[in-house]
């Protein structure tokens, strides 16, 4: 019948065996889209004649795809999508179908092929939905786009399908028949497009491509709108001709093959970006991150995807590096638009350009503004932000590592999509494109080497660039990094040819970061300060606390900046801030070149010994929380060599290790606050005494008792000379004296000094804690020489004082209780010595934690009083 209403044209049918799927998943009903493609080309060898579809059913999905799979950019089959004039559906599953909400696809394949339906395409079908309806959301893109615009008509079925005339005989099913069996399998919603020319025909889904003579109504409607197609083919090609005069690509970087990952930043992007976004407003949208994490190789890939899917938008890239790169970028704009004076000598490039984007006649665009990280550039005096366009048909993507000028710039912050450092599957997938196999065998190696680089791509980038051309493993790579800072940095520092990023700027990722440094500098020299502060401390969990004083509203514009950054981000629910560890290196090196690491050494170390206080019980959260900063600005401080620095801190963080029963550590504290106190103060300076006898104490800690001795006497006669006898430090350094005295067995001379300055401190004092630890070191030595009863009678005093004035759960109290217990039991009175004991040791647990030595020692005692009572029982 066809025939005779289009007598000129060339017909041909595509048919396929719907039972081929009983056994084949969703994509390869989809791949009859080549099949369909590649006969249709065969078929017009070089004729350019119009085409007309008409598809059905399952068949409209496959013409779906085959539309999407020729508007790819390179496609072979793309003349046959331009030459396509109109395309005629006769109930399509767009949408699947409603003729059971638990089973849509079950019902409807079941409806359509009866006992022959395929239970694997059902189920593929459901699960592979979502894409299913992907693929139908890119056609329609595609046929809407200024480029195509495909004239499209959509048939819906009216009459319901009896159900059980699928599955059961006719007798049967007229038997069983209700309402209820009676379904229409591809409703209108599912059936048609939104936007697009709909009819209903007087037909069950199976007779929708059936029909009865020339003068069927059903037929009549079909052939009317296919000659409506063929009548306006002349038209739509000619338009289609002139439309696609007016695309423009201006992008300087060709496609980065090697782009790995990021697929959900992209479809967020490429869902915000799309020129037909928003038909009221020209989109702004900006991605941001550190630098190096990938913004520009997202919008590159960006490009290239809406290049694809839309030929006819136009893509257009400015750098704005500088004024000179964003005016010669406008100047070949305006170039390719054909812009009247944009050659002229005195033309205001930029005027011309943002007036002749703005008339929506160009036609659907993007622009990308690459690089918009200089506020004085795009808002200061210069303002090139002012010659940004505006059209309906018109988008604007920024990359920016600004967040601030993010916001200004897109207006919205909501319109801003964060980039983070890779994911590790993602970091390894681009590690691996410029490798060989056996450069990266050791998968161990390879997780390490992407943790250093913190999974930032072009710091992979770079690595595997220096990888390749030297012709090392990772494992050998991750020896270089480790090896030393000043290795790390001469590798961060490396310049590596990348065909994807700009000519004239090196690549490294210290130089990448070095700009924002300078940004940074110019516009907000807190944060400057901010960030060199921070470069000295460790990377994680900084309080804001430590940093450098200023107004509250300064600090919190300062902080501001570096998150802008991304150099350093805020911890959740809390005034502390982690920062990136190659911004660390980096940031350092910028110091070292300058002149500047010495001085901005001391500056830290000074503010952190205004800030840190003398480390006891009572304030523990508070130097807990800056030991490990101090720990890593003194470590950074031995490189300097700068005596300014505070000697005290070096004290302070012995006596920190000394608290947390780390006795190595706090020695080697005391050791060198010792030698740089005896250096800068002198030997006789009241706190070099003090860095002695620390250095004394830690060493009895670990039964060094000779070298403790000879330091505490070397002490004790400096404290006599310079403070006097009877001064309190004095007395302490005897009290110090006599422990490790009583430590070798020399216990007559210990109870005679232990006595001797108990006396003076009991007529200074009697509860200063001072006078309550030479109590208890009395009653120990009193202990060693096996006299119990005033032994005992002391340990309770002691006790008891410690507790109304300490507290219970001061450190002392706990040395107090566990003293008594063990004098306790050395007097056999073990049912109140165990008791002690295991209060004390739930003390200790709590306080000290479990592996603190004094909670070992206690465990040990409370050991030692059970076995004495057992033996004694």
């Amino acid at each position: 019948m066809l025939p005779e209403a289009l007598p000129k044209a060339r017909i041909f049918t595509y048919d396929w065996n719907a039972n081929y799927f009983a056994d084949a998943p969703v994509q390869t009903l989809l791949g009859h889209a080549d099949t369909l493609l590649g006969l249709i080309a065969e078929g017009r060898g070089s004729q350019t004649r119009p085409i007309v579809f008409v598809a059905s059913c399952f068949g409209g999905l496959i013409l779906v795809e085959a539309v999407n799979r020729a508007a790819q950019e390179g496609s072979a089959y793309r003349h046959i999508l331009l030459s396509t004039v109109g395309i005629l559906f006769l109930a399509t599953l767009f949408h699947g179908s409603d003729a059971a909400k638990q089973a849509r696809w079950q019902v409807l394949i079941a409806g359509i092929m009866g006992e022959q339906a395929s239970d694997q395409l059902i189920q593929d079908l459901e699960q592979k939905h979502d894409f299913v309806r992907q693929r139908v959301q890119k056609f329609t893109e595609i046929a809407n786009s200024e480029a195509v615009r495909l004239p499209l008509s959509c048939f819906f079925e009216t009459r319901k399908t009896e159900m059980l005339r699928r599955i059961l005989s006719r007798g049967w099913a007229k038997r069983l028949s209700t309402g209820v069996t009676h379904k229409i399998l591809v409703t209108e919603s599912s059936a048609c497009r939104h936007g697009f020319s709909r009819q209903g025909l007087d037909a069950t889904h199976s007779g929708m491509n059936k029909f009865l003579g020339p003068e069927c109504p059903n037929f009549r409607l079909v052939k009317d709108t296919v000659r409506q197609f063929a009548g306006n083919a002349s038209a739509v090609l000619t338009r289609r001709t002139d439309s696609a005069i007016q695309r423009r690509w201006i992008v300087p970087f060709g496609r980065n093959k090697e782009f790995v990952g990021r697929e959900t930043i992209l479809a967020d992007l490429l869902a915000r970006i799309l020129p037909s976004g928003d038909e009221h407003d020209c989109q702004r949208t900006a991605i941001e991150g550190l630098g190096g994490v990938g913004k520009t190789q997202i919008a590159l890939e960006a490009a290239f995807r809406i290049g694809d899917a839309h030929p006819d938008c136009s893509v257009f890239w400015v750098p704005a590096v500088d004024a000179t790169t964003f005016e010669n970028a406008y100047r070949a704009i305006g170039q390719q638009l054909k812009v009247p004076g944009i050659d002229e000598e005195k033309a205001n490039v930029k005027a011309l350009v943002k007036a002749a984007l703005s008339h929506e006649s160009v036609g659907s665009w993007l622009l990308i503004v690459d690089n918009a990280d200089d506020i004085k550039l795009l808002s200061g005096d210069i303002a090139l932000a002012d010659y940004l366009p505006f059209s309906r048909k018109g988008s604007i993507l920024f990359t920016t590592r600004n967040h601030r000028l993010g916001v200004m710039l897109v207006e919205s912050g909501s319109h801003i999509i964060p980039v983070e450092e890779m994911s590790r599957e993602e970091a390894l997938k681009l590690l691996q494109t410029n490798l060989k196999v056996d450069q990266m065998g050791d998968a161990r190696s390879n997780d390490a080497l992407l943790e250093f680089l913190a999974s930032l791509p072009l710091a992979i980038r770079q690595a595997s660039a220096y990888m390749a051309k030297e012709q090392i493993s990772t494992t050998q790579y991750l020896e270089l990094c480790k090896s030393s800072d000043e290795d790390m940095i001469e590798l961060l520092s490396r310049d590596f040819d990348d065909r994807h990023r700009y000519r004239n700027i090196q690549n490294p990722v210290a130089t990448t970061w070095l700009i924002s440094f300078r940004h940074i500098s110019d516009h907000d020299p807190l944060a400057a300060d901010y960030l060199r502060f921070m470069c000295f401390l460790a990377g994680k969990d900084i309080p804001q606390s430590l940093l450098p004083p200023a107004g509250r509203l300064k600090t919190v514009e300062a902080i501001g900046t570096l998150k802008a950054y991304a150099f350093i981000s805020q911890r959740k629910e809390s005034d502390t801030y982690d920062i990136h560890r190659l911004v660390q290196i980096s940031m350092l090196s910028w110091l070292a070149q300058k002149g500047e690491q010495k001085d901005w050494s001391t500056r830290v170390l000074q503010r952190l010994d205004n800030m840190f206080p003398f480390p006891d019980h009572g304030n523990r959260e508070e130097w807990i929380k800056y030991l490990p900063h101090t720990q890593h600005a003194l470590q950074l401080w031995k490189r300097t060599d700068d005596e300014r620095a505070a000697p005290g801190l070096l004290s302070k963080v012995g006596e920190s290790f000394h608290n947390l029963g780390k006795y190595e550590e706090a020695e080697q504290m005391y050791r060198q606050a010792l030698q740089l106190s005896e250096k800068v103060l002198g030997k006789e300076h009241p706190d070099t005494l003090t860095s002695m006898n620390n250095l004394a104490v830690i060493l009895k800690q670990q039964g060094k008792y000779e070298e403790a001795e000879q330091r505490h006497r070397q002490e004790l006669k400096l404290c006599e000379k310079v403070l006097g006898k009877e001064h309190p430090d004095t007395l302490g350094s005897i009290n110090n004296l006599a422990v490790i005295l009583e430590y070798q067995g020399k216990y007559e001379e210990a109870e005679q000094m232990n006595r001797q300055t108990l006396q003076l401190r009991e007529v200074l004092d009697k509860e200063h804690p001072d006078t309550l630890s030479n109590m208890n070191n009395l009653a120990s030595v009193l202990e060693s020489q096996g006299k119990y009863e005033e032994a005992e009678q002391i340990h309770r005093q002691t006790l008891q004082l410690r507790e109304k004035v300490l507290g219970k759960e001061h450190p002392d109290t706990l040395t107090s209780m566990n003293n008594l217990a063990v004098i306790l039991s050395h007097q056999g009175k073990y049912e109140e010595a165990e008791k002690m004991h295991r209060q004390e040791l739930k003390l200790c647990e709590k306080v000290l934690g479990k592996e603190h030595p004094d909670t070992l020692t206690s465990k040990n005692n409370l050991t030692t009083c059970l076995r004495a009572k057992k033996a004694r029982d």
